[in-house]
């Protein structure tokens, strides 16, 4: 299939350029858990990128595209599920979330008072909008994107057209996107540092060592955002399920080359390389994780 962006597709992502290119810069020396911009989340929910799913023209394939792009600024941003789910998701403004399952006590990202909340069960997918009483704020959560504890998961809730199948797979497809712009992100932070830094009288993006890591960790990087785009203009259960599994595979590598590259500044907040690496950590562990995913791409294409 033809998986290059297409014209309208590559004027989207040059216009989210623009708009995101003020905010590229991240914080520097004791740099926040969890950095975040009002400025651009407000510019964000009135440009309207969010809802190119909405567009049958664009679809999901550019909702990908503008989620890849979104998750390598290092503020969290609230965009994968939202733009993945916003066909279905009509007032809605708040954040966006979503869970498998009624389990609770459960760590959920993004999840404050107002936000929509999505439940995949296997009867069914609905949603309803959370109340104070129902979650608990996590301020100190090390997983670099806001957190809360969902306590409670309401029986009253509003039922969404879609089946659960076709939910997990959008939202594999949007975890795939959203982990393949944090580790194009990271590995850009890694290797501005080792083009910097001196040892030995080299530098240190020199030593062949290095590289030849270096270039596997680009060549997983772009596997997974091919493997993301074609699942974001698929939506087939098998691709978005081979995407979610090879993003969390190989992010489960590189996220500790990463920080080895670093030495010691890779263990501290004063590189911003944690906001990338640990959003990560935190999707690795998403939609049950990679044995999940890989049983799921074993499930769709062979039964």
């Amino acid at each position: 299939m033809q998986v290059a962006l297409n014209e309208d597709q590559r004027a989207i992502r040059d216009a989210l350029d623009a708009l995101a290119r003020p905010f590229e810069e991240a914080p520097m020396h004791e740099a926040p858990l969890v950095p975040a911009s009002p400025d651009f989340a407000r510019a964000l929910a009135e440009s309207g990128f969010l809802d190119v799913a909405c567009d049958p023209d664009l679809g999901t394939a550019t909702a990908g595209v503008v989620v890849e792009r979104l998750a390598r600024l290092p503020f969290a941003v609230e965009a994968a599920t939202r733009a993945f789910f916003a066909p279905l998701l009509e007032g809605v403004s708040g954040p966006v979330c979503l869970v498998e399952g009624t389990r609770t006590p459960r760590l959920v990202r993004f999840l404050e008072p107002g936000a929509c909340v999505i439940v995949v069960e296997e009867q069914g997918v609905s949603c309803f909008t959370a109340g104070e009483g129902q979650l608990q704020p996590e301020p100190d959560s090390l997983f670099a994107y806001p957190m809360a504890s969902l306590l409670e998961i309401p029986e009253d809730r509003t039922a969404l057209p879609i089946t659960p199948s076709e939910a997990r797979t959008r939202a594999r497809a949007a975890l795939a996107a959203e982990a393949a712009g944090l580790m194009a992100a990271a590995l850009a932070s890694v290797c501005a540092h080792l083009s910097e830094r001196t040892q030995f009288g080299r530098k240190l993006a020199t030593f062949q060592a290095l590289r030849h890591r270096l270039a596997e960790a680009q060549v997983r990087t772009s596997g997974v955002y091919w493997m993301a785009m074609k699942a974001a203009a698929t939506r087939d259960p098998a691709d978005a399920a081979l995407a979610a599994w090879h993003a969390q595979e190989s992010a489960t590598s590189t996220v500790y080359d990463f920080h080895q590259f670093l030495g010691a500044m890779g263990m501290t907040l004063e590189h911003p390389l944690h906001f990338w690496t640990y959003r990560l950590k935190a999707l690795i562990g998403e939609l049950g994780g990679r044995g999940a995913s890989a049983a799921a791409a074993a499930d769709a294409l062979w039964g």
